[in-house]
């Protein structure tokens, strides 16, 4: 029996490249598959094979499961901008749910798919939930929450339909080395840490009393690269993650030690999220008990610190098909945006 090939989406990104790390050293052929709209050719691990494509492109994605006839799919590939989605709805849905789904009917239509690994996101949960634990009923607050929830659900009923089996994981605010610290949407401490190379203030949103509890990759990457190895997991939906959690503003002077810069922070208006968003993790130290490490968010921020001075300062990216500007964040508009939004008010 030969080594098993799997299939990696966003394998060009941030958790999806440390996936396909851990699959290689376990012995899997490995097609990285991304579209690199927010990822670097330069994190696709050695020896994986890589394809440039989106999972949108319905035609690629069979040709790819036709060809290689995959064991295993981890689907990681998603925009993970939960603050923008309400503004960006259309390409949301197209992006993380029906890119989704074309790796299911594919999955489905070939066959021979041992697992489909899923990331879905603590935001299907909701508000009001901490600590937030699988058997809630999720309740999103916004379109990337349901996206991901539509996804979980497809999933389910996929399985019931056809025996697709599957793993659901909801990771929870991931941080390190090979984040896109570029991104302005997302990425807390990858944006703090890329201001503060650029000599800028650390840009909370409202008072930063949010909590959040910080997992750092190691903590996650290696449970969902081993998942289909345990039978139990199946069909089940899992919290992985760290336990602790932190204010942001806790996290934004952890990042201004690690960097060793003054806590210069900057008050912008609120946005519109859940205040208090951890998680309990029993279903996954069932299941993955030793596998599970806790990094403190000191030694975690640290070790992303020293990688994030030799990548540099990056200039911060900019989303440029927002598709409803009505409430758009001022933090967020172009000045040609702020002046037409300016004029309309008048």
């Amino acid at each position: 029996m030969g080594a098993p090939t799997s299939l990696v989406t966003g394998a060009a990104g941030f958790i999806g490249s440390h996936v396909a790390e851990h699959l290689l050293a376990r012995g899997h052929n490995v097609v990285a598959m991304d579209d690199l709209s927010g990822g670097y050719v330069e994190n696709v691990p050695k020896g994986a094979q890589f394809v440039e494509g989106t999972t949108t492109d319905a035609a690629l994605v069979n040709a790819l499961f036709r060809e290689h006839k995959f064991d295993y799919v981890y689907h990681l590939a998603a925009y993970a901008a939960e603050g923008l989605s309400p503004f960006i709805r259309s390409f949301n849905y197209t992006n993380n749910l029906l890119g989704s789904v074309s790796l299911i009917n594919a999955a489905v239509n070939v066959g021979g798919v041992k697992c489909f690994v899923f990331t879905s996101s603590l935001a299907v949960y909701g508000a009001g939930q901490v600590p937030m634990h699988e058997g809630m009923v999720p309740s999103p607050e916004d379109p990337y929450g349901i996206a991901k929830y539509a996804v979980e659900l497809d999933l389910a009923q996929a399985h019931s339909m056809w025996g697709l089996p599957y793993i659901v994981f909801r990771p929870h605010n991931v941080y390190g080395e090979r984040q896109n610290i570029a991104d302005r949407y997302r990425n807390v401490i990858g944006i703090f840490m890329n201001q503060a190379m650029r000599g800028e203030p650390m840009s909370v949103f409202g008072d930063g009393l949010q909590t959040r509890a910080f997992s750092y990759i190691s903590d996650v990457a290696p449970i969902i690269a081993a998942a289909p190895e345990r039978p139990a997991a199946y069909q089940r939906v899992i919290n992985v993650g760290a336990d602790q959690p932190y204010t942001i503003l806790e996290m934004a002077k952890t990042v201004a030690r690690a960097m060793g810069v003054s806590e210069n922070i900057t008050h912008l208006e609120a946005r519109h999220e859940v205040k208090h968003a951890w998680t309990k993790h029993d279903v996954c130290e069932e299941l993955f008990g030793d596998l599970r490490t806790n990094v403190g968010l000191e030694a975690g921020v640290e070790r992303m610190a020293r990688w994030a001075r030799q990548v540099g300062k990056r200039d911060p990216s900019r989303f440029e098909r927002i598709e409803i500007d009505r409430g758009l964040y001022g933090f967020w508009l172009t000045e040609a945006e702020a002046a037409r939004k300016a004029g309309k008010a008048r």
